[in-house]
């Protein structure tokens, strides 16, 4: 009998765990129609945060993507945190729009987002399956993902007033492999029962992949942006 119900409670904490995982990238799917629609406004508009003061918009940018992941981080277990996640989509949609523009300013722009859209994806799904498919348990990196963390946003920060171009590609393939590691680190905490919530999960994987398309971009039209004649 006390067989049968360990039998039961695995087979029980299996579908938990593969139920987080399909809802987080059903969430994770419904959160890039709000981001398309932010960034098509984004570019028609033309408004920038940074247009003002590059520092005090970066600044300000910050303050509200924190306080929104923090906002969703307290509504995990009801639909506000959904609501508050699409919302912060949409807003960082709608901040792609200046690095959007600059893209479409070089002869092979258009292509060079497709390139970064493309490498996002092909990105996520290669280290979201080695997540979800590897037998090692990633929740021993879980702190070095942690200091990595602060490390990037010290050093997003010091950008904001040295503005070293250099400097901000390093960072671009910093966040690079951060984030693709995040998304194996993710993934596979909620593959193992590490992670339980599919709201976290979903903002988790969300701002990895916003950072992957971000970085790969900028380091594209660094190194493979042609201007135009």
């Amino acid at each position: 009998m006390q067989q049968d119900y360990q039998v039961y409670s695995s087979g029980s904490a299996d579908l938990a765990r593969n139920n987080v995982l399909r809802n987080t990238y059903r969430l994770l799917g419904l959160s890039m129609l709000p981001t398309a629609a932010g960034a098509a406004i984004g570019v028609n508009t033309g408004f920038s945060l940074l247009a003002g003061s590059p520092v005090v918009g970066s600044l300000l940018m910050m303050a509200v993507i924190y306080g929104l992941m923090f906002a969703i981080e307290r509504n995990k277990y009801s639909s506000t945190g959904v609501y508050l996640l699409l919302g912060l989509t949409f807003f960082l949609g709608f901040t792609l729009g200046p690095i959007l523009q600059y893209s479409l300013h070089f002869r092979n722009g258009a292509q060079l987002i497709g390139v970064a859209v493309g490498g996002t994806g092909l990105t996520f799904l290669g280290m979201s399956a080695f997540g979800s498919s590897t037998t090692r348990d990633f929740s021993g990196i879980g702190k070095f993902l942690g200091v990595g963390a602060i490390v990037l946003l010290v050093a997003v920060l010091a950008n904001l007033f040295l503005r070293l171009p250099m400097f901000q590609l390093v960072l671009a393939g910093a966040f690079m492999i951060f984030s693709s590691l995040m998304i194996s680190y993710q993934v596979n905490q909620v593959v193992k029962g590490g992670e339980t919530n599919y709201i976290s999960a979903t903002l988790s994987l969300y701002i990895s992949i916003y950072n992957i398309f971000v970085s790969l971009l900028q380091l594209l039209l660094a190194f493979g942006g042609s201007n135009r004649d």
